[in-house]
């Protein structure tokens, strides 16, 4: 089994730039998981690994191979070599460089009654995470960012999201093309907005839907507001009119499953 010691080794070198630049991930194809349950749940999300990295004294090279596909290369790499590309304070002795999956609309395969959650440029990557890990927790058809400005390889992603960007479907494109596809779709669109809004509970969600949010600090764009099936709003009831993107989207989606008798 191939070995490597040293953090000035060039495929080393290779896999700190994927950590650390969104270019070099989108050039490769391929980016960096960090953990058991992470590669896991890439694993059973249809990801296809190229090499995993390990730390024989912190995870034996059994539970690797039992982990893992034959196909998979497996490098042993020091404790070193690990704290230089490992991304979370607490260590697991395991990460996995991946194949990035198609985001495109045409890839998402819906049910017949979707449920999909859109929200619209996002830039923090922690709030992404905590996002999908809502999304999951729904276990809805799928997640949508329109304008994206954050790339969904982020670590900040993977790691927030806890392994839950493996586990829904996911789609990236311009607020312009996801409207043409949720309404090619006949899919409603409800739009978390203050203007011209109506209390999201009297709405009705059991019908294929997509539950639309946008950042704290600008809200969603007119396109949304102007084209939906309805504006809606959560009452609030103290001194601040928003709340954070992921809280909001918890709020309206889990709404929708009650409607759905979950």
């Amino acid at each position: 089994m191939k070995q490597i010691s040293s953090v000035q080794n060039p495929f080393i070198k290779s896999l700190v730039q994927l950590q650390d630049k969104a270019k070099a991930r989108k050039q490769s194809g391929t980016f960096l998981i960090e953990g058991q349950r992470e590669i896991n749940l890439a694993l059973k999300g249809g990801y296809t690994l190229q090499t995993v990295l390990f730390v024989p004294e912190i995870i034996t090279n059994a539970a690797v191979q039992n982990m893992v596909p034959e196909t998979v290369a497996c490098i042993e790499i020091t404790k070193e070599v690990y704290q230089k590309l490992a991304y979370r304070d607490t260590t697991e002795g395991i990460l996995a460089v991946a194949e990035t999956k198609s985001l495109a609309l045409a890839d998402l395969n819906l049910s017949k009654n979707p449920l999909i959650l859109v929200a619209e440029a996002i830039e923090k990557p922690g709030n992404i995470g905590a996002i999908l890990r809502t999304a999951d927790a729904a276990n809805i058809d799928a997640v949508i960012i329109a304008n994206p400005k954050a790339d969904l390889y982020n670590p900040n992603v993977v790691r927030s999201s806890v392994g839950c960007l493996f586990t829904r479907q996911i789609a990236t494109d311009s607020t312009e093309n996801v409207i043409a596809f949720l309404k090619v779709n006949n899919i409603n669109f409800y739009s978390a907005t203050l203007q011209n809004s109506t209390s999201y509970h009297t709405q009705n969600y059991t019908l294929p839907t997509a539950l639309v949010v946008g950042t704290e600090a600008t809200g969603l764009t007119q396109a949304w507001r102007e084209q939906s099936t309805s504006n809606i709003i959560i009452p609030m009831q103290g001194e601040i009119d928003s709340m954070n993107v992921s809280v909001a989207a918890a709020i309206l989606l889990f709404e929708a499953k009650r409607q759905r008798g979950f």
